[in-house]
Parts: C-alpha cells; sequence; structure tokens
C-alpha cells in the first residue's frame, strides 16, 4: 500500500534511510502510539512524501483507509539515513525493506544494482515504475520462483557482491545479519538500515535499542541507519 502526504517542509528535508513518525488521527490517539514509516520517496517541487507500507494491524488499516484530503499529524525527517550511493552500490532489499532503498536508489544516475526479494510475487509490493530508473539494474528473487529467479535475496547477493563499490540493505534481520557477514567476508564497506518497535522516535523513551559492542544504540536516534560493524545483528 502506498500513502501520498502533503508535507513541504519534510519532503524538502528528507534524505534516503530517514523515516517519519505518523500520529493517530485524534479519535484513535488516547490509546494507539504514533507508527514509524521509512519515507519512500518524496517530490520537493510539490511538497509531498510517500510512504509504503503492509496493512498488519489497526494503524496501518487506519492509515489505508483514509479519505484524500484527511489530515495527519507527521514528525520528521527523523534519523540517521544512508550515505551518497557511489559507482558499482549494491542495494539488497528484502519484502518491505525495498521503501528506502528505493529512494536511495532514485537519488543518483550513477550505475548501481538492486537485489528485489520476499517470498511470493505478491509481496514484491514495490510498483515497477519506481525501480524504472537510469543507471539501475534490478534483480527480482523469490523464495517460491513466481517472479524473477527461484530464491533468496542472500543467495543471490552472494553471487553478486564481488566487486560492489558499496552495500545498503534493509529487510528481516537473519537477511541483515548475512548481508553483514558476506560483505565482511569480502571486504566490502556495508550498511544496514535497522527496523524495530518505537514510542517516541526521538531517542527520549530508550524503547527501540539494539545491541551494539560496548553497549547498545537507539535505532530511532542513532539509526535506523548503520555501518554494518556498528550494532550486533543475530541470524
Amino acid at each position: 500500500m502506498r500513502v501520498t502526504l502533503y508535507a513541504p517542509d519534510i519532503a524538502r528535508e528528507a534524505y534516503p534511510g530517514q523515516f517519519v513518525h505518523i500520529f493517530m488521527p485524534p479519535e484513535h490517539r488516547d490509546h494507539m502510539l504514533p507508527r514509524p514509516f521509512s519515507i519512500f520517496g518524496t517530490n520537493r517541487h510539490t511538497g509531498e512524501l510517500a510512504v509504503l507500507f503492509e496493512i498488519v494491524g489497526r494503524g496501518t488499516a487506519l492509515l489505508a483507509g483514509t479519505d484524500p484530503g484527511s489530515s495527519w499529524r507527521l514528525l520528521g525527517p527523523l534519523g540517521r539515513g544512508f550515505p551518497v550511493l557511489q559507482p558499482g552500490s549494491l542495494l539488497v532489499a528484502g519484502g518491505m525493506g525495498i521503501a528506502p532503498l528505493a529512494f536511495l536508489a532514485a537519488s543518483t544516475t550513477i550505475p548501481r544494482t538492486l537485489i528485489y526479494g520476499a517470498r511470493t510475487a505478491d509481496q514484491l509490493v514495490c510498483p515497477r515504475e519506481n525501480l524504472e530508473l537510469p543507471g539501475l539494474t534490478v534483480y527480482e528473487v523469490t523464495d517460491d520462483g513466481s517472479r524473477g529467479e527461484k530464491g533468496t535475496a542472500v543467495d543471490l547477493f552472494s553471487r553478486l557482491v564481488e566487486g560492489a563499490g558499496a552495500v545498503f540493505a534493509c529487510g528481516p534481520r537473519p537477511m541483515l545479519a548475512a548481508v553483514r557477514s558476506i560483505s565482511n567476508r569480502a571486504g566490502i564497506e556495508a550498511w544496514i538500515s535497522v527496523e524495530e518497535r518505537m514510542a517516541c522516535g526521538i531517542g527520549a523513551c530508550l524503547g527501540c535499542v539494539v545491541p551494539a559492542d560496548g553497549g547498545y544504540k537507539q535505532v530511532c536516534r542513532d539509526g535506523p541507519v548503520f555501518r554494518a560493524g556498528e550494532v550486533i545483528i543475530d541470524e
């Protein structure tokens, strides 16, 4: 599900990998926390930004069913995003991890490659037009072979990683752990975007910490994008 929001201040300042907090309408806000959504894309000229999501609960169902012209409160852009892409970068997206990586892929026209994986073709939710970009090579892969190559994003990544300029990934934790391990063995710098439940979105509540060498880091403030070696991701 893709929703476009008019938020010119956020659209003007946002960069790939950052996110927005979307607050529930007043009639639901007394018992529902705001939801974090990766920014899927922006249009600085029109002041619009887009978010991409699956309907998994009451909050996302409310957002999906909202009427055009409705008002929602947004906070953002939040968090630390991806560094600038370099030629030959390899992007790895698993499932809804495509949202920040599609934004990143659209930020340049230099040669870059995107691996986009999911369990089935139905779960490759990113509209194709968002990936038809100059200089971008796209490989789709599904566990059941219903679209693209049969296998996982990690399977394909392990074959394409040699010679990559840098690696950028977002997706399920086991995928991120594998991408980190493979990139490390190949001696290639990797950046991962970590998804985590959060409440405040600004580092005040300490509700989204992840283990790191020597302590913990907050996904909302220190991330969600980290160098692959900064945080401990278990497979």
